[in-house]
């Protein structure tokens, strides 16, 4: 027996079980070698006119044997010889194909596509199988040769019978445990899935022997209650699709062709709003075919929803979801990457550097924006459509960046404006807006219909001011964390972003203003009197220069709003959690003012408290809020009339 070159036994082990985490992608790597071979025989019959090779010669076959406990991967490649066999497999981490591709980088091509990097990709058959032969007849060699081991001191050589150039490598699997099984590798289904997930687009046909049905001829002497038979058969069968959708131009592929592989691949039943085809050459060379969905699945906003593109290299799988190739906000977002310049690890299943994935991404989250603002623009319907389904995530992008995505995002928002009666972007609002117009106003509650009863919002209506009707609870969190909107190239121009609701709205003109300070200094023991009785729910009470027709509202202080409130409050702190500092305003010129004084002048303490209740609770309702004791004031309603 030849023992294994370089410190083996910790070598080996340290591969087999630390390098790769999932066993069961020994099937790639063993398929990735099989296409190399063959990518190595093809090369040498461009540069070697005497050889002479028929499509239907390269090609690379599985199979396996339940009674036997067998998988074996066969190609009819280049082959190895007695020396290459013990270079190749004898010194791990020795890369022929590395080698090979080094030393013909300039003149392989798009023809030759050689995977194979570090020469350890072969030793993670022996994380299912307790030994390995390795069966090679290398081309022109009239012998063959046998390598064999059980991966744990090292292996022999011996000579061998095959018929054609080419390598077979058998793995015998390891027998059951009570923590693992193996059988799975041992039927045609469980083989078939492996290599349609990670090796369905290498580019030589995978053929294996699959089960199919056919109808049996009907007898001539069948009645008419005959019912067709049918008998299964075994037929070699290519079972992987070689030429990736992905890496064909968008003018030679129909849009229909596109959705069938979205919805094959993605497991939807709709069809893809969007379909955004990339081919990037370059320093950078990368080909994506990325779909937004039509809608958005069920688990979009949930913990366990995994957010990511299918990263491939050279047309094999590398990861099924990466993450690093998606920002949150477009985690909806389904698709693959294919590149060849990526630095992987020596497992395959990480990055080792991720420099040229940050660049990839960053160029993807580009053509996505790009792709969002023509839809926009050019199908608003279909636009509005997908806002419904995704808009929330683009908001939390502003709000989880701190504002410094509101470049990228801003653009993409959708708000319902109260003015137009429809859903506009923040450029369009801004547009519109009236020369004197001093911010961009919005107000936010829990429905269009509501916000657009408050009183506040009528008063800046009549102004002749836009409203934007917000009613997700993301959006006040998401204009907090922009602040403002439609600075020019300078960074000037900008209008803040204000909620109606706020306490510094400055409305009122200088009579007005002069008007509130001499009411409330007059009746300063009365909003006195109506503190005392709302006493900590309340700040303050005041008069207010902003209401028109409404006798009351509730304003706050400081950056907490109402609707901030209302949404914290349903967090883990629940309604205990952050509060607001709330103003009760009141409208000096309302009918129920004089009613205030006049109880205030009787000295009618109770009825003060009363009408403080009352006033306050009727002003929260109407602002959406909860009111402590609905009880209490049912009773106070009723003890009024």
């Amino acid at each position: 027996m030849r023992k294994f070159k370089t410190e083996s036994k910790k070598l080996l082990d340290l591969m087999i079980n630390s390098i790769y985490t999932n066993r069961e992608i020994f099937l790639r790597e063993l398929i990735s070698n099989a296409s190399d071979a063959v990518d190595k025989l093809y090369f040498k019959s461009l540069t070697d006119k005497s050889i002479e090779l028929s499509k239907d010669e390269l090609a690379i076959q599985v199979s396996f044997d339940k009674d036997a406990r067998t998988v074996t991967v066969s190609d009819s490649g280049i082959g190895m010889t007695k020396d290459e066999l013990d270079r190749n497999l004898g010194t791990i981490a020795h890369s022929d194909s590395m080698a090979f591709k080094m030393e013909n980088d300039e003149v392989q091509g798009d023809d030759v596509d050689i995977i194979g990097q570090f020469g350890v990709g072969f030793y993670s058959s022996f994380m299912v199988g307790k030994s390995v032969r390795v069966v090679s007849k290398a081309y022109g060699s009239d012998e063959a040769w046998a390598w064999e081991s059980d991966g744990v001191e090292g292996y022999t050589i011996e000579p061998a019978e095959r018929a054609e150039h080419g390598t077979d490598v058998i793995i015998t699997l390891k027998d059951n445990t009570d923590e693992d099984s193996y059988d799975g590798y041992l039927s045609e289904y469980g083989l078939k899935d492996l290599v349609k997930r990670y090796s369905n687009y290498v580019r030589y046909p995978i053929r294996m022997e699959v089960t199919k049905s056919r109808e049996l001829p009907k007898p001539e002497d069948a009645g008419d209650d005959y019912v067709p038979q049918f008998e299964n058969y075994q037929e070699l069968d290519t079972v992987n699709s070689m030429i990736p959708i992905w890496k064909r131009r968008k003018s030679e592929v129909d849009q229909e062709e596109y959705n069938e592989f979205y919805k094959t691949d993605f497991h939807d039943f709709a069809d893809p709003a969007r379909t955004i085809s990339v081919h990037a050459e370059g320093a950078l060379s990368y080909d994506a075919l990325l779909f937004v969905p039509s809608r958005a699945p069920f688990d979009l906003y949930s913990r366990d929803y995994q957010k990511g593109l299918a990263l491939y290299s050279s047309n094999v799988l590398i990861m099924e979801k990466c993450e690093e190739l998606l920002p949150d906000y477009y985690n909806f977002v389904h698709g693959v990457v294919d590149s060849q310049d990526l630095q992987l690890n020596i497992s395959r299943e990480t990055l080792q550097h991720n420099s040229q994935l940050r660049a990839i991404a960053k160029k993807i989250e580009k053509k996505i924006t790009s792709d969002l603002e023509d839809m926009r623009d050019n199908d608003r319907e279909g636009y509005e459509a997908f806002f419904e389904n995704f808009g929330r995530g683009l908001k939390y992008g502003i709000y989880a960046s701190y504002g410094s995505q509101k470049d990228t995002l801003a653009d993409l928002l959708l708000y319902y404006s109260a003015k137009q009666d429809k859903l506009v972007t923040l450029a369009e609002y801004f547009e519109a807006m009236p020369e004197d117009q001093p911010a961009i106003y919005y107000a936010a509650g829990d429905s269009v219909e509501r916000l657009n009863k408050m009183p506040i919002v009528k008063t800046v209506l009549g102004k002749g001011y836009d409203v934007l009707l917000c009613t997700q609870d993301v959006d006040e969190f998401c204009f907090t964390a922009m602040r403002d909107y439609g600075a020019n190239e300078d960074g000037e121009g900008a209008k803040e972003l204000k909620n109606v609701a706020s306490g510094d709205l400055d409305f009122a003109t200088e009579d007005e203003k002069k008007e509130a300070e001499e009411a409330t200094k007059e009746n300063e023991d009365l909003f006195k009197a109506l503190k005392d009785a709302l006493g900590n729910e309340v700040t303050k009470v005041a008069v207010s220069a902003r209401l028109t027709d409404a006798p009351a509202c509730v304003t706050t202080e400081g950056p907490v709003s109402l609707e901030m409130e209302r949404v914290l409050s349903k967090g883990p702190e629940g309604p205990d959690g952050v509060k607001s500092q709330r103003v009760l305003e009141l409208n000096a010129k309302h009918p129920v003012f004089d009613t205030l004084k006049a109880a205030h002048e009787a000295g009618d303490n109770d009825k003060i408290r009363l009408y403080a209740d009352l006033l306050y609770n009727q002003a929260l309702l109407v602002e959406g809020m909860p009111i402590d004791d609905p009880v209490a004031f049912a009773q106070n309603v009723a003890k009024l009339m």
